[in-house]
């Protein structure tokens, strides 16, 4: 029996009988909002939804006996459009609960929204800590990772390892200015200093001012707080302006398979990323990422996998509940385990953060990597508690204190 097989069987298993199904619309209505070709269309876009479909094949196409679709949409990073499709999603085309959401002012703005119509929505492209801490909600999960996590996964074992003073550049939206200050606070706490740091607007194609800025600061790390082909587009020029030869390094924030891939390893070698996930990682990650491989032409990113798990925890949390009723399905996603084979020691905190394993990991060198995608080196795992923002701190009005 093949792998994708014993898991739909073991899916199956799961779900009460269909009689008892209390569906809206005799549907369950899956939409993925996404970006389909902007800057982070590699590490999101048609493999978000790929990830999905996927997921609700193993779950047979069905829950509790009503079949289960879904819809994709291109946010195209603008806040208006986003809200928009989720509006028309929600009110109109019946949809269930929303998936992936890259970009954290689109998410955000979504959010506020789900809350209003009480509709589920979990999060696997967003960054921001604040759909965890101050804007969290009842309906929102915080799935893959947030910039609190990355930050001090990344950034603290740069430090470590003597690159103690910086200079940041980050994309201009909610995103960046967060992953800029997380990094700022890890920085600091460790000892280091931050000399300097310049915004740039999404989707930019020239970074040379903002280079000749982080040269001019000699610093020993140039953070790299953006994201997909922002990110891509900053180390090669940096490389171009010859910053690494002459001594200074680079450290991407957030970081990505699909990056490496067009940088090339000889040009990403030797950089650190903080990753909830990696396709290389066990015999049932490999299967599963062969099989995404075959519809896409890559390996996942951690947010691909992220949208597999997400969707396949929701349809077991319908499932639980014998119901699509956001409220007994949030209840049910709280209360049944998560159990996919991306996730390790993952649990759903009152906030709706996420919280799981993580890896450090070093782009390997071009003679180090032994085939196609075989791209990073798991340095060593990050326990939960050291990625996630402490309740204590938390502004989240669901945290019982």
């Amino acid at each position: 029996m093949k792998s994708g097989t014993i898991a739909g069987a073991l899916f199956g298993a799961l779900l009460p009988f269909a009689a008892s199904a209390q569906i809206g619309g005799d549907v369950v209505k899956l939409g993925v909002l996404t970006d389909m070709a902007g800057v982070v269309a590699d590490i999101t876009g048609k493999g978000s939804l790929i990830a999905a479909q996927m997921a609700v094949k193993e779950a047979g196409g069905t829950v509790l006996g009503k079949p289960i679709e879904v819809v994709a949409a291109d946010h195209q990073h603008k806040t208006d459009v986003g809200v928009t499709i989720a509006r028309r999603w929600f009110d109109v085309d019946g949809v269930d609960a929303v998936f992936d959401v890259p970009n954290s002012g689109v998410a955000l703005a979504i959010q506020g929204l789900a809350r209003e119509k009480k509709k589920i929505v979990m999060y696997s492209g967003a960054g921001t800590t604040a759909l965890t801490n101050e804007q969290c909600s009842p309906y929102g999960f915080h799935w893959t990772y947030d910039t609190y996590a990355v930050s001090h996964g990344t950034a603290s074992a740069v430090v470590k390892a003597g690159g103690d003073s910086w200079f940041i550049i980050a994309s201009d939206y909610a995103f960046g200015h967060q992953l800029q200050a997380d990094t700022t606070n890890v920085v600091t706490a460790a000892g280091g200093k931050v000399l300097g740091a310049v915004r740039h607007p999404l989707n930019n194609p020239d970074f040379s001012s903002y280079l000749l800025r982080a040269q001019a600061s000699k610093a020993k790390v140039i953070g790299i707080a953006n994201a997909g082909g922002d990110t891509t587009n900053t180390m090669k020029q940096a490389n171009e302006f010859g910053l690494v030869q002459a001594g200074q390094n680079l450290a991407a924030l957030i970081f990505f398979l699909q990056d490496v891939h067009s940088l090339g390893l000889a040009s990403a070698q030797g950089t650190y990323l903080t990753t909830a996930s990696y396709w290389d990682t066990n015999d049932a990650t490999r299967a599963w990422s062969k099989e995404f491989f075959a519809q896409t032409g890559m390996m996942p990113s951690m947010l691909h996998a992220g949208v597999y798990g997400s969707v396949r925890h929701y349809l077991k949390a319908v499932a639980k509940a014998g119901t699509d009723d956001a409220d007994k399905v949030a209840a049910a996603m709280r209360e049944i385990p998560i159990d996919d084979i991306f996730s390790k020691d993952a649990k759903i905190r009152d906030d709706g953060r996420v919280t799981r394993t993580m890896q450090l990991a070093r782009v390997k060198k071009p003679a180090e990597s032994k085939a196609p995608w075989d791209y990073f080196e798991i340095v060593r795992e990050i326990a939960p508690e050291d990625t996630v923002w402490p309740l204590s701190e938390s502004k989240c009005a669901l945290v019982k204190k």
